[in-house]
């Protein structure tokens, strides 16, 4: 007698984040790990305390592995093992973490698009992401090195004010064409010579393949790292402390810009020029520079407006 040939699993979900299926791999691993039976019942509490995830995420790994076969539901018992332990090797799940700065981004984007609140908690972050609270120190505890969230007084983190629109942006750059030329031009100007040799090496890696190989964070931390060490030479902290702040807000929106190959050779190119003339003393022609260079960025980046 011909016996009926075996149900395919059903296609894994699609368009989740790339947390649920890491959450649904240590699942997994616990069963295989633990030799849990089939139709053993997973309880999304007993998994919250495990896993060290809110109720949210620990729901959508349990759907995510009964999308793979995995993992059954009924009305009644909730979610059960479709498997014996011993065959759970055998289910396929992505298990790539998504790297700090990916969350790191994704968190802000957020923030900026309305998605999050001025104020958020870890445990928002947690649901919301299907991070562990690990996780989640680790990503405030970043953004609050850059200048990006405070931590509230009792519970809570608080979003500092980033450039949210086109205007702020392209103020921002009004700005800086404003500061940065008018500190090479202070009274007893002095750059530090080994710390500009520094970014003229970084620049020239840049140049010779770095620009295709850079994480947005890294080609932006370039960048700033030249034009504070320039700002920085006046001597005057409340100069290169105007400028850290202001890069500090437009950091997230210079991350999520589309980069152009082109204008970052050229960018790099006219940091090199000028980090000439300012080894060579030329202050009033590194000035001038200076203020074409940010204003060719302010245009090509956020556009001509007065």
């Amino acid at each position: 007698m011909k016996t009926a040939p075996m149900a395919a699993a059903p296609a894994p979900a699609t368009n989740v984040s790339p947390l649920i299926p890491t959450l649904a791999g240590r699942i997994l691993e616990m069963a295989r790990r633990e030799g849990l039976p089939k139709g053993y019942r997973l309880t999304e509490q007993a998994l919250c305390d495990v896993l060290g995830v809110s109720r949210s995420p620990v729901r959508k790994a349990l759907q995510f592995l009964e999308s793979t076969g995995a993992v059954t539901s009924s009305p009644n018992r909730g979610f059960q093992l479709a498997m014996e332990a011993r065959e759970l090797a055998g289910v396929a799940v992505s298990e790539a973490v998504p790297s700090l700065e990916d969350l790191y981004l994704r968190v802000a984007h957020d923030h900026i698009g309305g998605l999050l609140e001025q104020e958020v908690t870890e445990a928002d972050l947690m649901a919301r992401y299907g991070l562990a609270r690990q996780q989640v120190q680790r990503l405030l505890n970043r953004m609050s090195r850059d200048g990006l969230v405070d931590r509230k007084p009792g519970r809570g983190w608080m979003f500092r004010r980033l450039l949210s629109s086109v205007e702020a942006h392209r103020e921002s750059y009004r700005f800086r064409m404003m500061l940065e030329p008018a500190a090479i031009l202070e009274p007893g100007y002095a750059v530090d010579l080994a710390e500009l040799e520094r970014c003229r090496r970084e620049q020239q890696d840049l140049l010779d393949g770095g620009i295709e190989q850079c994480t947005p964070a890294q080609l932006f931390q370039a960048g700033s790292h030249f034009h504070e060490t320039v700002a920085a030479g006046c001597g005057n902290r409340f100069v290169l402390d105007a400028l850290r702040n202001v890069n500090q807000m437009r950091r997230i929106v210079e991350y999520g810009t589309r980069l152009d190959r082109s204008r970052l050779h050229r960018q790099c190119e006219e940091h090199l020029q000028l980090i000439e003339l300012l080894v060579r003393g030329e202050r009033m022609e590194a000035a001038q520079f200076m203020r074409q260079h940010l204003n060719m960025a302010r245009i090509t980046k956020v556009g001509e407006n007065s």
